[in-house]
């Protein structure tokens, strides 16, 4: 009875919100999400070398024409959301990184190794873990498009100019201060938004993929296929969303309330020497 517990524990899907620690160096956990985020970065890193390289020495490919088209593409957005060509070349980059690191690892977290292959032990754990299935990558990723457009709101508006947004005396402008309140409520929301919605969205996607190969047992090379291929559509998706909402968040905080926009995307080169 003992024997057949032990099987049957063995064989159950093991799923857990909260990334594994796989081995530590000294007082440094490594996690198996950091394992896969070590992939996912190479490989990012290793298309932009190569792609760079490739334009320098005029050597075009398939996989060249993409890289360029997808950047051109997403460049233009952000031109079209900015409105602003100077500013638009300095803020882009950002959100495109973004893009593709997180469709990389997105991408990768469904290779099929990723939460099969386990440690051995009576409490085996998963070596491999995608790093957006990590709440502290997303969390990370979404602290870095907040600071960001934080950073560009106040080479638009001024320090304090930026900080106005926020504070106001109450006893000047009652209305005002309460707008500044719902401003930060809002803030902290949109953080919450992009840090959530991605990993709600990875994490569900990693455990479909657990309960299905885990349901259908031999029979998981064809079943999980079309959910393979679904879950590389959602990755795109999430992705475009999270490039979207940052290059929106950042142009929100280029414009104070009650001023045009237009007044704002042409006096913030000012601080930057243009």
């Amino acid at each position: 009875m003992t024997l057949l517990s032990a099987a049957a524990d063995v064989k159950k899907p093991h799923i857990d919100i909260a990334a594994d620690t796989i081995f530590q160096l000294g007082f440094f956990k490594v996690t198996n999400s950091m394992l896969m985020g070590v992939l996912g970065y190479a490989i990012v890193l290793a298309a932009f070398f190569y792609t760079v390289w490739c334009l320098k020495h005029g050597r075009k490919n398939h996989f060249v024409s993409v890289m360029t088209w997808g950047y051109e593409t997403l460049y233009q957005k952000v031109e079209g959301i900015i409105g602003d060509k100077k500013l638009a070349r300095k803020i882009a980059p950002l959100p495109i990184a973004l893009f593709f690191t997180i469709l990389a690892n997105y991408w990768i977290g469904i290779l099929p190794f990723v939460g099969s292959v386990s440690t051995m032990g009576s409490h085996p754990l998963p070596i491999y873990r995608g790093l957006l299935a990590d709440m502290n990558t997303t969390f990370a990723l979404a602290i870095i498009s907040m600071v960001t457009a934080q950073i560009y709101a106040a080479r638009a508006l001024g320090f304090w100019g930026n900080v106005g947004r926020y504070i106001v005396n109450p006893f000047r402008d009652p209305i005002g201060s309460f707008v500044g309140l719902l401003e930060i409520v809002s803030e902290l929301s949109r953080m919450l938004a992009l840090s959530l919605r991605l990993f709600g969205n990875v994490f569900a996607g990693e455990v479909l993929l657990i309960m299905v190969g885990f349901l259908t047992s031999y029979a998981a090379g064809v079943a999980l296929l079309p959910f393979m291929l679904f879950e590389l559509f959602i990755g795109f998706i999430q992705s475009y969303v999270f490039f979207m909402l940052t290059t929106v968040f950042i142009s929100l905080g280029l414009v104070s309330h009650g001023d045009p926009p237009e007044k704002h995307l042409s006096e913030h080169q000012t601080p930057s020497g243009s």
